[in-house]
């Protein structure tokens, strides 16, 4: 018995990507479907390939609304210029020895993790972008570990919905961990453009992170009492996973 969701019921996964690499690290097949966008008889969740003999790696990779995963080996993947997304990932090794048919199917787990930012006071008119810069982690990954591929952090830079004017406002960003478990700085600016000037600046230390959990920080963003170092709160307990996903 399995809580797990078939790709094709669960909205939140878009992209899937299949491949297999041969054991001296060469890749030999690899296909991306995007849900509502697929090939002439393709269905979302199902793939089907020929493989010589021999011993392969399989991966499988699945991800939210966002451009594919760039998948480049079986410990190398990354979003590039792209947010990273909701991720799920799966490998196994794979021997072919006849020419039989071979079913495959695969449980893929959730890698990332997730930082949330919730302002308790309203935004003003001045304030058209927010900036979160992690102090480690990475856009990158390894689908065999789920870990990241690098820990030096990244910065991310949105604009704030046309909604949120005079009221509070909400940002996020998906990230890869170096271990299972930890614990880093992150910076919260508000901007006046996309690349325009810092108009606040807050750097929340020492936050606790886990894979397939979602952190997040509440506090004063955008009035003058945000410059108290109690302005912040941390959310350090970890919400219940969710179910994985059947492939």
């Amino acid at each position: 018995m399995t809580r797990a969701k078939a790709v094709s019921d669960y909205s939140g996964v878009s992209f899937i990507t299949l491949a297999f690499y041969a054991s001296n690290g060469t890749e030999f097949y690899k296909h991306t479907q995007e849900k509502g966008n697929l090939e002439e008889g393709e269905t979302f969740g199902e793939f089907s390939t020929s493989l010589m003999y021999g011993n392969y790696t399989m991966v499988v990779l699945a991800n939210g609304d966002c451009n594919a995963i760039t998948l480049t080996s079986p410990t190398v993947a990354t979003y590039g210029e792209n947010n990273a997304k909701d991720t799920w990932a799966y490998t196994q090794p794979v021997n072919i020895t006849s020419n039989e048919a071979v079913n495959l199917s695969a449980t893929l787990d959730r890698i990332c993790t997730f930082l949330g930012v919730q302002s308790t006071d309203n935004r003003p008119a001045g304030v058209t972008h927010m900036r979160l810069t992690i102090s480690a982690g990475a856009k990158s990954f390894s689908p065999t570990t789920g870990l990241a591929s690098s820990n030096t952090g990244f910065s991310v830079t949105m604009a704030l919905p046309d909604a949120t004017l005079g009221s509070t406002a909400a940002i996020g960003t998906y990230l890869f961990l170096a271990t299972d478990e930890q614990t880093m700085d992150v910076t919260i600016e508000t901007l006046d453009a996309a690349d325009g000037a810092v108009l606040f600046s807050k750097t929340v230390e020492n936050i606790p992170f886990k894979r397939n959990r979602q952190t997040t920080l509440t506090g004063a963003i955008f009035s003058g009492t945000s410059l108290s170092a109690s302005g912040f709160l941390v959310n350090t307990d970890w919400i219940t996973p969710d179910d994985p996903i059947a492939f």
